[in-house]
């Protein structure tokens, strides 16, 4: 039943992996500011996943956060979180780190390394969504899922193989899932962020000698010269972008790829 207001969450239910920083970080606000009545919170950053904070007039309305410090691409650990789980609305599968090296040159232990999070861990978390967005009592339930895909899934990006590779594996198996589950009422999209201002570019070693020579706002600047919009996106700002796909708002949207670039792959 439609709501009155499509971005009032309140009474449902959101799971977030990738939760404690950046983009994750972002949605679990998100959620939090149109009233998310219970949160399910997932990060392998165990510190940073428990000091993450929700300002406290966001948080109002949440009933229940719940954060569980794991690896995404541990199945055993899927296993037991699915057990206490319970039925959920809305499911964004988010987690994943950066890769970088050419066809030809990288090794495949960097290779697994990538594929290991960014797509077998998107695939154990989106199964593990759908089976608890169809839980209750075989009732029609329905719901929503986003995946985190990237413009580099969609534009072939020189440099960084392995990650390129993995976003437009997600991408394509957001599209497969939404199809197998509109029969469910479930919708199931994908979001391809080009820059974004989150701690992944941190561990790049040529960001980090701009960020000396630079600094962080000027590196970021220098990056994002090469879109229209020249600047990267904030985390926030994709995480709206996500909460439109999560909502009532966009009850006829299934099986797309968003891509939020800046402009860049024009």
């Amino acid at each position: 039943m439609p709501r009155p207001n499509p971005f009032d969450f309140a009474g449902r239910s959101a799971l977030v992996t990738g939760a404690a920083s950046g983009i994750g970080a972002g949605v679990a606000r998100w959620l939090a500011a149109h009233g998310i009545s219970r949160l399910v919170l997932i990060d392998r950053d165990e510190a940073a996943l428990q000091n993450l904070q929700l300002a406290s007039s966001d948080t109002s309305n949440i009933g229940t956060i719940e954060r569980h410090a794991f690896d995404v691409a541990d199945p055993v650990r899927w296993a037991e979180c699915e057990a206490g789980l319970g039925p959920l609305d809305h499911v964004v599968v988010n987690a994943g780190i950066g890769g970088s090296g050419t066809m030809a040159d990288v090794s495949f232990q960097e290779w697994r390394r990538v594929m290991d999070v960014n797509l077998d861990g998107a695939f154990l978390t989106l199964g593990t969504g759908l089976r608890a967005l169809r839980k209750d009592g075989g009732a029609m339930r329905g719901g929503s899922v986003v995946v985190t895909s990237s413009v580099t899934g969609v534009k072939p990006v020189p440099g960084i193989g392995p990650y390129g590779v993995a976003k437009a594996a997600v991408a394509h198996m957001a599209r497969i899932a939404a199809a197998e589950n509109a029969a469910h009422g479930i919708r199931v999209n994908a979001i391809a962020p080009g820059g974004v201002d989150t701690a992944i570019w941190n561990a790049g070693e040529d960001f980090q000698k701009a960020v000396a020579q630079h600094g962080r706002d000027a590196a970021l600047k220098g990056m994002a010269s090469t879109t229209p919009r020249q600047q990267f996106a904030t985390a926030d700002e994709l995480a709206g972008e996500i909460g439109f796909l999560l909502s009532d708002a966009a009850a006829n949207i299934t099986g797309t790829v968003l891509v939020t670039d800046g402009g860049y792959s024009l």
